[in-house]
């Protein structure tokens, strides 16, 4: 009920925000015994593409950060990892360091994942996060034009192990039949440099 009631500028919730803002709305109402619930959603892909380029601009101090974005869409289109590596460090080299203060961020994989996650979405592409295989879960796929990657995120492991482990559980075979080109992406990251220290890649 506090989403369509509250007008409290000074001590507004995210979610009411959001709302009032445009930047959700309301999927499906929820009746329970204990009053009224509401299921959100986004309800488009620019309002999707422009929440996530919101949070990036409010998380990092990601200068340039439109050629950037565009820089790397054109990269995955055209299958040019080198790019996206470097891009992808870029973004990890802006985020201050106050943000690591005081907290334990930086030793768990699903911060990294969700920072790339976030940053992906902003560029509009078509995601896959924690996407289910007979073998386990791809931490992520991406899906452009004739393009699919396969991406596995590891910290402070051994070297090589992302892009192993894709191979060991060929998580890319439910998509062996898609007739597009597939690309298996191993992304290692370390605790200590807070950033990618290794990427490597194979196209099946």
């Amino acid at each position: 009920d506090k989403i369509l009631s509250s007008f409290d500028v000074e001590n507004i919730d995210l979610e009411v925000l959001l709302f009032q803002s445009g930047y959700i709305t309301i999927e499906k109402v929820i009746q329970s015994p204990r009053g009224i619930g509401y299921k959100l959603k986004i309800p488009n892909l620019e309002v999707q593409i422009s929440l996530n380029d919101y949070i990036l601009r409010y998380l990092f101090n990601y200068r340039e950060a439109n050629d950037i974005q565009n820089q790397s869409y054109d990269a995955f289109y055209n299958g040019d990892l080198d790019v996206i590596r470097d891009n992808l460090k870029t973004l990890f080299s802006s985020i201050p360091y106050t943000n690591y203060t005081n907290n334990d961020l930086k030793l768990y994989e699903g911060f990294y994942a969700s920072v790339i996650y976030a940053y992906l979405m902003s560029l509009g592409l078509d995601l896959i996060s924690e996407d289910v295989t007979n073998k386990g879960r791809i931490d992520l796929t991406v899906f452009v034009s004739d393009k699919i990657y396969v991406i596995e995120f590891k910290v402070d492991g051994k070297t090589g192990e992302a892009l192993e482990q894709i191979k060991e559980k060929r998580y890319y075979e439910k998509y062996l039949n898609d007739d597009k080109e597939i690309y298996l992406v191993g992304i290692e990251l370390s605790s200590e440099e807070k950033n990618i220290v290794n990427f490597e890649w194979k196209r099946v």
